[in-house]
């Protein structure tokens, strides 16, 4: 059993930086792949980063290469992801995902099987 919170979301100006966290609890969280997910009013949940469980591979959607990073500390059982050059379509709730399988990331949300309960995220304009 995995269990995720995630912290760290707010309200910040477009072009701010904001840093999630992701602490899990659960005996396989440092062979897990981990990703996040967001989702927006009225928009469904979409992809936003992965991560293997070593932290060797990392994955983007287009929309926020560049300005987004993806990491894992596995010793503090905890993912992060930082966000630079915010703007505000990226105004949306952020989700932290743990695949069941050990190994490797995942860009789609039905491969993920445990779920945190989300953190706001608003970018003013």
């Amino acid at each position: 059993q995995v269990q995720l919170v995630e912290s760290g979301g707010g309200l910040v100006q477009a072009g701010g930086s904001l840093r999630l966290s992701c602490a899990a609890s659960g005996r396989t969280f440092s062979s897990s792949g981990m990703g996040w997910f967001r989702q927006a009013p009225g928009k469904e949940r979409e992809f936003v980063a992965a991560i293997n469980w070593s932290g060797s591979s990392t994955y983007y959607t287009d929309s926020v290469q560049g300005r987004f990073t993806i990491s894992r500390d596995n010793a503090k059982n905890t993912v992060y992801l930082q966000m630079n050059s915010l703007k505000p379509e990226d105004t949306a709730v952020y989700y932290c995902a743990a695949r069941s399988m050990p190994g490797s990331a995942a860009t789609r949300a039905y491969e993920y099987y445990y779920w945190g309960q989300g953190t706001q995220v608003t970018v003013s304009s």
